[in-house]
């Protein structure tokens, strides 16, 4: 039988561990149990490892990769997810303030299409599923807000909003503000003051009209506020 030893080693502390490889002459492989020696031993001892030279040498050995601890990698892993679990409504406070501006925008454009019977762009604004509600409690749908303007069954001559707020989660803006509004639906007065609630949704780059619901304000309310 022929031995042939090809020593490995790396470093764990102030501990080296070493391991021999033997094979015969057949080319078989076998490890043998990793010996442990203090720090500073002499790798390649001929008392240790059985060599036949006399010749002592240390050895700087590479840390195999598979002894490589995981807090690096756990480490890096956390570091990531701080960086990238950032709420979606935690925005900068200019991108903020700038989404504000366009809702407010859009409740203007609403307002004057309102006045001038504008169905097109009143069209334009409203999302395919809108549903509102009227201040009696009447549910519709685009398709049916929009008829109504065009047959010219509601008729708003004029629409003053004031006490607009605007709140921002995400895609979705909510509108709230007050209304004093004259018009007629039918044969009905319409006129007085409103609370409104208006809810956009943001859809592949465009701010929709989603929702609406207003409220008549009672007396009340109204001596509230002056």
């Amino acid at each position: 039988m022929k031995e042939c030893r090809s020593p490995h080693i790396f470093y764990h502390g102030n501990v080296h561990l070493s391991g021999m490889r033997i094979c015969s002459r057949g080319g078989n492989l076998r490890h043998s149990p990793w010996i442990i020696a203090a720090s500073g031993f002499l790798f390649d001892s001929t008392r240790a490892l059985g060599l036949r030279c006399d010749t002592h040498m240390r050895r700087k050995a590479h840390l195999p990769s598979s002894f490589v601890t995981p807090a690096a990698t756990i480490l890096l892993s956390l570091l990531l997810t701080c960086i990238t679990s950032t709420p979606a409504h935690a925005l900068p406070h200019r991108e903020n303030h700038a989404i504000h501006k366009e809702i407010e925008t859009l409740e203007e454009e609403w307002r004057q299409a309102v006045i001038s019977n504008d169905v097109t762009r009143m069209d334009h604004l409203l999302a395919d599923d809108y549903i509102g509600i009227s201040a009696n409690g009447t549910v519709e749908t685009k398709t049916q807000a929009l008829a109504q303007r065009k047959a010219g069954t509601v008729v708003i001559t004029k629409l003053d909003i004031d006490d607009v707020k605007v709140r921002l989660y995400g895609d979705t803006a909510v509108v709230t503000s007050q209304a004093e509004l004259q018009g007629s639906n039918g044969h009905a007065d319409i006129g007085g003051r409103y609370r409104y609630t208006r809810v956009y949704n943001r859809r592949f780059g465009q701010w929709k009209i989603v929702s609406f619901e207003a409220s008549r304000m009672h007396d009340a309310d109204a001596r509230a506020k002056n």
